[in-house]
């Protein structure tokens, strides 16, 4: 097919573009960041290390949680193809859609969306499943742990010791903590943390699928999907199933 016969059509707007691209940096940097901490005694870490460590890995997780709430706040303000309608593997004909989708990819003819395709539905779903739960086990282990907000000021509350200022409560530091309500702390903790360690090992997987699936529809039906989080458009030979 001729070059001129193809048609760019608008599709992601510019702050679907920009989460895109912090969330990109932002996984990369804490599943690094987490690798270190996970490694730490290996790695020949003391306390002040560990500390440290972990502070950056919150501070860029901050940035994480931030930007993805403000993705999931635009999924009720951007354009269609950003709200939860477009990405979400529901409505009444979305059964028909996967399974003619399917078909169409079997037959070698496949269709073309501007949005999310049907399976890119179920992906994205998972994509922002997983992250969210990321985000909310990680911001109770940076109270639980190094005492950050949102909750660190609770937690230093429920394990200071009698007479003890909350405010002096710091990270690896008991003696000035209650035994018992430090002990009971770190059993609330425990499913977090066990969440939390079971999920980066999800996003790895998720991460080496979405690269692979979108390198695949790169090559198979074209379209510019990479190019389309730097433009905004996506190319293609003909109408799109969702213009």
């Amino acid at each position: 097919m001729d070059e001129q016969d193809y048609k760019a059509y608008p599709v992601w707007d510019w702050p679907v573009r920009i989460f895109h691209w912090v969330n990109f940096v932002c996984v990369i940097g804490l599943i690094a960041i987490g690798t270190v901490i996970f490694y730490a005694k290996s790695l020949g870490l003391d306390t002040d290390g560990k500390i440290l460590i972990k502070t950056v890995h919150v501070l860029v997780g901050y940035v994480f949680v931030v930007n993805l709430g403000l993705r999931l706040l635009w999924a009720f303000m951007g354009n269609r193809f950003a709200r939860w309608g477009s990405f979400l593997p529901l409505g009444s004909n979305y059964a028909e859609r996967l399974k003619s989708y399917i078909a169409a990819e079997k037959s070698g003819q496949p269709q073309y969306y501007l949005g999310h395709n049907p399976k890119g539905r179920l992906a994205v779903t998972v994509l922002f499943l997983v992250l969210s739960t990321m985000a909310v086990t990680g911001l109770v282990l940076a109270g639980t742990d190094i005492y950050f907000p949102p909750f660190g000021g609770a937690i230093r509350e429920w394990v200071a010791a009698n007479g003890v200022n909350p405010a002096d409560i710091a990270p690896y530091v008991k003696d000035n903590v209650d035994a018992e309500a430090f002990k009971e702390m770190r059993a609330f903790r425990k499913p977090f943390i066990t969440i939390h360690y079971w999920i980066f090992f999800v996003v790895l997987g998720v991460i080496a699928v979405h690269v692979g699936a979108v390198v695949y529809m790169e090559i198979k039906t074209g379209g510019g999907i990479i190019s389309a989080m730097f433009s905004g458009k996506k190319v293609f030979p003909r109408a799109p199933e969702d213009q």
